[in-house]
């Protein structure tokens, strides 16, 4: 009976030896399960904190190119504008100086009219008194060729 009384003890010890493995077993399982867990909850935080960092630098380099963009354009505006003020100024000078110098040289043409009106007037004056000074003296070198050949009736 010894031997069956110790084969039963060690038949319960085996068993309780199992059951105390089976439970050791199951609790590293479950410790194993929540570290697995742990892990993928930490792997899927980590992966939607790179998700949520790659977005916002997409972002940030969206806005700033576009801001780049709108930069690029507000430059480009403003040289078509100051360019299309320089050329309008150009032509305004252009337009200026061109009346400018029409105008001088309609007061240029003027005095140079004038001044050949009054040098035609002056050269007519001399002209004409030079005129009248040769038939002055012609009168007198006809009267005086009639006096002396007796054509200019005093001598009978």
């Amino acid at each position: 009976m010894a031997s069956h009384n110790t084969s039963y003890k060690a038949g319960v010890a085996k068993g309780q030896a199992q059951e105390k493995t089976n439970q050791m077993i199951d609790t590293a399982k479950e410790t194993a399960q929540a570290a697995i867990d742990k892990t993928a909850q930490t792997a899927q935080a980590a992966k939607d904190m790179t998700y949520q960092t790659a977005e916002a630098a997409k972002d940030k380099t969206v806005q700033a190119a576009k801001a780049a963009q709108d930069m690029a354009t507000q430059a480009a505006q403003a040289t078509k504008d100051k360019a299309g003020q320089t050329g309008q100024a150009a032509r305004d000078m252009t337009s200026e100086t061109a009346d400018a110098t029409k105008k001088k040289s309609q007061e240029t043409g003027q005095a140079a009219r004038d001044s050949a009106e009054a040098g035609k007037e002056k050269t007519g004056g001399i002209l004409s008194q030079t005129g009248e000074q040769v038939m002055s003296m012609a009168q007198g070198a006809t009267d005086a060729v009639k006096h002396t050949f007796g054509f200019d009736g005093t001598t009978k």
